[in-house]
């Protein structure tokens, strides 16, 4: 390039356009001995390259050559602009008094134009410290002086950057209003990187609305965006990690961050961005519930913010350590009065909205300490509608303990904050729109808890506590189905998924390496898991709130309805029934789930041959399982059937094995609600049957032959007909489905556990694929009853696809059983079903009718019946 001043000037706005074509040639004007102007200018650029894309200590070196030439070159307004540059990767690199310094000796050096640029700058580092209404102040002062001066880059810059803060300060309309603004001045510009940076901001802007499968969307179109310009994404993956984590993908969230980290640190990146991922991966790990790790990110986080001088960031961090080390069991007066100090931080602040993560009315009760009550947490300035729409997830942690410790009066206010979150967020078609509602805390009252008024009965404070609880958990399942709209791509991507899945599990089965294979299977598992999240679900059915009332009525003088919440880590069981609920205090969760995989274990070793002596194991587990779990809530069962609703971390529980449940008609549901609707739904007419049986059974999928000569008019599926395509057609509003195929469980992507068929894995994804799903389904298949937990506590897996999409009853396995004892008890299951017996009464009466061994009676406790049909 030539060394003409309008050239080496026009380096500065190609640094943001095009960072790399921008740092080349910077460095080729140092390479010519260039004026002290233009050594200034070229030195500036490579600074800010490695600011933004590289190593901060070679950042400051150059910007400081940059800041002594435009000193030597006379000119006020260069050195001005240079000291804004300086200031910024002072901030960034955790310098802050000196970048705050050296922004405003620039603010006093430069005039005019150029001073409307520094002060742009000023309000950005104002904005990574944390100091919103500081940052407004600066950008308010350089948007009309930009503006009058014709300048559209700068001027979109600092729209964006307000849009940001009023972001920050929960104004979502003033902030959709510049982003639009600067949408439409970055259209007639070049600036490649800054469309790119407004792409993000409106992902940003989606995510703030609720609107997750947008902002999912945006997000990685700006990635793409990125990666074209050869640009890091630091600040991307921090926003990724909020909206992750709204969608209930805490673990993703995690790896995204920690991905991010390690690259940060490989290239000497900014501390201030290292601080920022580091507390976006504190508060992915406390979702994700791994206090440990929460608790590392979270105080790494609070060291770097408070060395910088962020008090906001610090603040934030802090209560994202509280709440870890709640979490661990750590709490303490000494917490309490530590969270109390982190609230009135953030509201002399100005964040908006109550601080989320805060244990109020928990803490407070472990031992000695400062004076505590609950309202000192709760006195938190009122936030506006949109403000209470982003709030985090764990916004709920404060509200149900202060339920706890403060009475009916903080009860009825925390319900009311659960209430007036229901149905905010958009909600894609797959897993995390099956969390998403749980992940960012909009939910519906999902559980029993508000049925004590209902019904007239006292529950008491620790019932009404569980209802809370309860409440607070994902509420996919008590919302209306979504099902993803048609779309040719998504279609595609889950073609070549099952060709390559069903290639790789051959080559597997015949002793050959499939790592090629393996790491398509992965991309395509990224390209569907990526298009679903973009994808808004298509609703169906009607949007009626879970009622109370019509649980009580449904459930009459016959049936109880046992749901059971963890308080504090303790089991209370909910009794519902005969118009009432009464609470029982049960075992402690942690030993319960260790019983739990116990039995697991027990079950696995009763399928195969040769195993009788674990029979007395496997039952006295069953017993210690229902003193656990029950308690003496098992002596008011009644006589009629029992619905057990548990929490995501029990459902691995056999409860056909608990004593008090082993002669009883038994069936279980994910939430109250979801039961209520099963029990509601109207069989399809016609009642079509299907009958399906899927490639390397043990028995040959036996009974489906003996079932096909039972059902005349039945259809058929078996060897090349039991194709995927087809499966999917003849399953869709059939009135009764069985399927007998290997089943596979994917602990690190549930939405990809899998039947297999002739032509390869029918996935959870495609489940979703159907009009109507069948009224009843019959899965006599391994771990086909196994989900995997998360978000605030929601089950991902094949039934609870099923249930939200029109299947009103289903059984199936939590556990490895042994094929050929899979077929009588499958048989007298149907016997049953065609005497007219629901499918939980005809399992009871088919578990009964096994013959006595210890195979037949561990293969008859390892299937459940779901639902209430």
């Amino acid at each position: 390039m030539t060394a003409g001043s309008d050239a080496v000037q026009d380096l500065l706005p190609l640094v943001f356009a095009a960072p790399n074509e921008a740092l080349t040639q910077a460095e080729a004007v140092l390479r010519r001995r260039p004026t002290p102007l233009h050594a200034s200018v070229a030195h500036q650029v490579i600074g800010i390259w490695q600011r933004d894309f590289g190593d901060t200590r070679l950042a400051l070196r150059h910007l400081r050559r940059a800041r002594d030439w435009a000193a030597r070159a006379g000119s006020a307004d260069r050195e001005a602009d240079v000291l804004a540059t300086l200031g910024v990767a002072l901030v960034h690199s955790g310098r802050t008094r000196q970048g705050l310094d050296a922004l405003g000796r620039g603010v006093r050096r430069g005039t005019g134009h150029t001073r409307a640029r520094v002060l742009f700058r000023r309000a950005y580092a104002w904005w990574v410290l944390g100091h919103h209404k500081e940052a407004l102040e600066d950008v308010r002062r350089a948007v009309p002086v930009l503006r009058h001066a014709g300048d559209v880059i700068w001027t979109a810059r600092a729209l964006t950057l307000r849009a940001t803060v009023h972001l920050a300060l929960g104004a979502v309309e003033r902030a959709e209003a510049d982003f639009a603004s600067a949408e439409d001045l970055w259209a007639v510009t070049d600036q490649e990187h800054d469309k790119a940076d407004a792409v993000e901001s409106r992902g940003l802007a989606a995510f703030r609305s609720g609107d997750v499968p947008a902002a999912l969307r945006l997000l990685d179109e700006a990635e793409e965006r990125y990666a074209k310009l050869g640009t890091p994404t630091f600040m991307l993956s921090i926003r990724r990690c909020e909206v992750l984590m709204a969608a209930g993908l805490a673990a993703e969230a995690l790896a995204e961050a920690d991905t991010a980290i390690a690259e940060l640190d490989s290239i000497g990146g900014q501390s201030t961005r290292k601080a920022e991922l580091l507390l976006a991966a504190a508060r992915a790990a406390r979702q994700a519930d791994d206090p440990a790790t929460a608790t590392a990110r979270a105080e790494l986080a609070v060291r770097l913010f408070a060395g910088q001088r962020r008090t906001w960031w610090e603040a934030q961090a802090r209560l994202v350590l509280i709440g870890a080390r709640h979490a661990a069991g750590k709490g303490s007066g000494k917490l309490v009065a530590d969270a109390a100090a982190v609230a009135g931080t953030l509201a002399g602040l100005g964040a908006p909205g109550r601080p989320g993560g805060v244990p109020a009315g928990r803490a407070d009760r472990a031992g000695p300490g400062p004076a505590w009550t609950p309202s000192r947490i709760w006195r938190w300035p009122r936030a506006k509608p949109r403000q209470r729409a982003a709030a985090r997830a764990d916004d709920g942690l404060g509200g149900a303990g202060t339920a706890r410790a403060g009475g009916s009066a903080r009860r009825g206010a925390c319900w009311r904050r659960l209430k007036a979150r229901a149905g905010r967020a958009g909600r894609p078609p797959d897993d995390a729109g099956r969390v998403g509602a749980a992940g960012a805390g909009h939910g519906a009252g999902r559980g029993t808890g508000g049925a004590g008024a209902a019904g007239g009965a006292a529950v008491g404070r620790a019932a009404a506590a569980a209802g809370v609880e309860r409440a607070r958990r994902a509420t996919a399942l008590s919302a209306p189905p979504t099902r993803p709209p048609a779309d040719p791509e998504l279609l595609s991507h889950m073609t070549a998924y099952r060709e390559i899945a069903a290639r790789a599990e051959e080559a597997r089965m015949e002793g050959r390496p499939v790592p090629a294979l393996e790491r398509e299977q992965r991309r395509l598992e990224r390209a569907i898991r990526s298009r679903t999240l973009h994808m808004r679900g298509e609703a169906h059915g009607d949007d009626a709130r879970f009622d109370a009332g019509r649980l009580l009525e449904r459930l009459g003088d016959g049936v109880r309805l046992v749901e059971l919440v963890v308080v504090d880590g303790r089991v209370q069981v909910l009794l519902c029934g005969q118009g009432r609920v009464r609470r029982f205090e049960a075992g402690l969760l942690a030993a319960a789930e260790a019983e739990a995989e116990h039995v697991q274990a027990g079950l696995r070793r009763l399928a195969h041959p040769g195993a009788q002596a674990r029979l007395p194991v496997v039952e006295a587990a069953g017993r210690r399982l229902e003193e656990l779990l029950l308690g003496p809530a098992a002596a008011h069962l009644g006589e009629g059937p029992v619905v057990i609703v548990p929490p995501g971390r029990l459902h691995r529980v056999p409860w056909a094995l608990l004593p008090s449940l082993r002669e009883r008609v038994v069936s279980v549901s994910p939430s109250a609600s979801s039961w209520l609707r099963a029990r509601e739904t109207r069989p399809p007419r016609g009642g079509r049957k299907v009958l399906a049986r899927g490639p390397g059974l043990a028995t040959g999928g036996a009974e489906v032959t003996r079932l096909a000569a039972r059902y005349s008019g039945a259809t058929v599926l078996e060897h090349g007909e039991a194709s995927v395509p087809r499966v999917l057609a003849e399953l869709d509003g059939s009135g009764l489905a069985h399927i007998a195929a290997h089943g596979t469980f994917r602990t690190d992507g549930p939405m990809f556990s899998s039947l297999r068929m002739a032509d390869g894995p029918l996935i959870v994804h495609d489940f979703e694929r159907l009009g109507r799903s069948p009224y009843r389904i019959i899965l006599s298949c391994c771990d086909t009853a196994r989900f995997a937990t998360v978000g605030a506590d929601e089950l991902l897996g094949l039934v609870t696809a099923l249930l939200p999409l029109g299947t009103a009853g289903v059984v199936a396995c939590s556990a490895p059983v042994n094929d050929a004892a899979v077929v009588p008890l499958m048989l007298a299951l149907h016997e049953g079903l065609a005497a007219g017996l629901p499918l939980p009464e005809a399992l009871r009466d088919a578990r009964a009718a096994l013959p006595p061994d210890p195979l037949h009676r561990a293969t008859g406790w390892a299937f459940t019946a779901f639902g209430a049909a």
